[in-house]
């Protein structure tokens, strides 16, 4: 477990503050993540790396000469927001364009490819190279749907030679596709980890049990098999990426024993020396490896082993000179390890609000003066205050059951992030002055649960509110418009999300409960009711989906295990409506009132 910790929800901005003052020569904090001390000379490509905390030392740690120029850094676990990842790419940009590079899991799609889009409609040349390393995740025949574990250092690390030796853009980005074309990965845990402040750990292994196929993410293994002594161990790992290699490839390869955060380095050296028994029978040459704690999660008991199959020119980048706080090679030339104010902020930087620029760059720009809302929107938005602050109790209250139920098949963390998405949303529309209307309010509210949340969960529900104030916008919310809304919500969700009714998500309760709504408005229904019957087939449809077997998301690789629990996306959503229903003496809309 996480022993040392001051207020849980501030873990990772305590353990960034704390890195960055350790590493300040190295080092820079900005908002979002952490970027180099020194910049970039201008015109080289800017490689930033990121996702969820809990990895280190990914992804802070590998920010520096030879890897990358910025790290975004998301609550544990889950991926950080758009603004964040803009953030930290614009401070890391020198001019020669960016290379986004990190692990192909749902919400860092979303939230990156948010930031793509921003950065490229400000005139700024962005690529994207998402890491599939994971061959437990899904099989070789669909391989670009894999998630990325610990090969992810293969592939920042390419891509960061080719920068630094002044690669254009073009050259780094077939370069980082190429490591990813080679990187193949295989784990497995003895024992889960825990989130710091949490009771236990997101999973458990039977006594005398081994769960092969681990993600990095807290989530357990794709199977549970008896313990094997290391020979036996290091077959298990090593044979199935063996038969993974890739056309072309030669006989050297990298190897890459990682530890997540428990088993100790004299375990992961006898480990090594089995699995490179095995390569050199099979005519394997070992180049340049590595064998530590690389790609953690948290304190997991568990142990990675990757394998990136090189040729001469992968072999020479691998090996260049680098110099971060967790990643060196050969020789940089002379650093100095004096520490300045401006690299290591003093004891007051983490409470200090994030500055703003005026294209944004270092945090959230000012909202722009808007004219005051119709008396019908500010009434509804006074409403709308009042229902986000229901919702919200209902889901402090539920946020252990959602993270329980969320770790059958995931990484536990779906309570903590709703929670932390919600308090933001809540808070941006209880604060808002009374002159705006509900559309504005539900905007503020969006991109304060997507920035504070993170996650795919975040990406998603942002949106949503995002495209509902967009439908309500101009208009007086009266039942149909509030239908309309509530379906551009919808179509938001699925456009960004891709999944579809029956894959055991969010969208097997949000379509449901849009389909009811609408039918009641068209019957003429007042909101109130129609909303009552709508989170009735909400609340059934999510109660449903523990038939259904998951597509899409974490939970695919564990499909067997979810079968027989309902979605935990689904079962939030379902809250959150069902708290929207009037109760006895409860505010309702004008409508009902005339």
């Amino acid at each position: 477990m996480t022993r040392i910790f001051a207020d849980p929800e501030a873990f990772v901005d305590d353990a960034l503050e704390g890195f960055a003052r350790v590493h300040g020569d190295l080092v820079h904090r900005v908002d979002g993540g952490i970027v180099r001390a020194r910049p970039l000379a201008a015109g080289r490509v800017a490689v930033v790396i990121g996702g969820g905390s809990g990895h280190y030392p990914a992804f802070a740690g590998l920010v520096g000469a030879g890897v990358a120029a910025g790290a975004v850094c998301g609550n544990i676990f889950s991926s950080p927001s758009a603004r964040q990842v803009a953030s930290v790419a614009r401070a890391a940009d020198a001019g020669g364009g960016i290379l986004l590079s990190y692990g192909n899991y749902a919400g860092d799609v979303i939230h990156f490819g948010a930031a793509e889009r921003e950065l490229r409609a400000s005139g700024i040349d962005v690529r994207t190279v998402l890491v599939t390393d994971d061959i437990a995740s899904a099989p070789v025949d669909v391989r670009n749907t894999r998630r990325g574990i610990a090969g992810d250092l293969c592939v920042f690390r390419i891509a960061g030679a080719a920068a630094e030796e002044g690669a254009d853009i073009d050259e780094v980005e077939r370069l980082a596709r190429r490591a990813n074309d080679r990187t193949r990965t295989l784990g497995v845990a003895f024992g889960g980890c825990a989130l710091p402040g949490a009771a236990g750990p997101l999973f458990t292994v039977p006594v005398g049990m081994m769960s092969v196929g681990l993600g990095i993410h807290g989530e357990p293994g794709v199977r549970d098999v008896p313990m094997q002594r290391a020979p036996e161990l290091a077959l298990t790992l090593l044979d199935p990426l063996l038969a993974e290699r890739p056309e072309g490839a030669g006989s050297r390869a990298v190897l890459i024993v990682n530890g997540l955060g428990t088993v100790k380095y004299e375990e992961l050296f006898v480990l090594y020396r089995h699995l490179t028994d095995i390569l050199v029978a099979e005519g394997v040459e070992v180049v340049s490896p590595l064998c530590g704690e690389l790609v953690t999660s948290l304190d997991m008991a568990g142990v990675s082993v990757t394998v990136l199959w090189v040729d001469d020119e992968l072999e020479r980048l691998w090996n260049a000179p680098a110099s971060t706080p967790a990643f060196a090679r050969g020789s940089m030339g002379v650093q100095s390890r004096v520490q300045s104010p401006v690299s290591s902020p003093g004891p007051d930087a983490a409470d200090a609000e994030p500055s703003v620029s005026a294209d944004g760059a270092g945090g959230t720009p000012a909202d722009p003066v808007r004219p005051d809302a119709s008396p019908a929107s500010q009434s509804a938005a006074a409403l709308c205050a009042e229902l986000f602050d229901g919702a919200r109790a209902v889901i402090a209250e539920n946020a252990a059951a959602l993270g329980d139920l969320d770790a059958i098949a995931g990484d536990g963390d779906h309570g903590v992030g709703m929670l932390r998405g919600i308090d933001a949303a809540t808070a941006a529309a209880i604060g808002s002055d009374g002159k705006l209307g509900v559309g504005e309010q539900l905007r503020r509210a969006g991109a304060a649960w997507a920035d504070r949340a993170g996650g795919t969960s975040g990406a998603l529900w942002g949106a949503a509110l995002e495209a509902m104030a967009d439908a309500l916008a101009h208009t007086d919310p009266d039942a149909a418009a509030v239908a309309d809304a509530i379906h551009a919500g919808r179509t938001r969700i699925e456009q960004l999300g891709g999944a579809q009714l029956g894959d055991k998500t969010l969208v097997d309760a949000l379509i449901p409960f849009d389909d009811e709504f609408r039918r009641k408005v068209v019957l003429g229904a007042t909101v109130a009711d129609a909303m009552r019957d709508a989170a009735a087939a909400a609340a059934a449809a999510a109660e449903a989906t523990a038939t259904l077997t998951p597509r899409k998301g974490r939970a695919r690789p564990l499909a067997e295990r979810s079968i027989g629990h309902p979605d935990p996306g689904a079962v939030s959503f379902a809250m959150i409506v069902g708290a929207l229903v009037p109760r006895d003496g409860a505010r309702v809309p004008q409508e009902e009132e005339s």
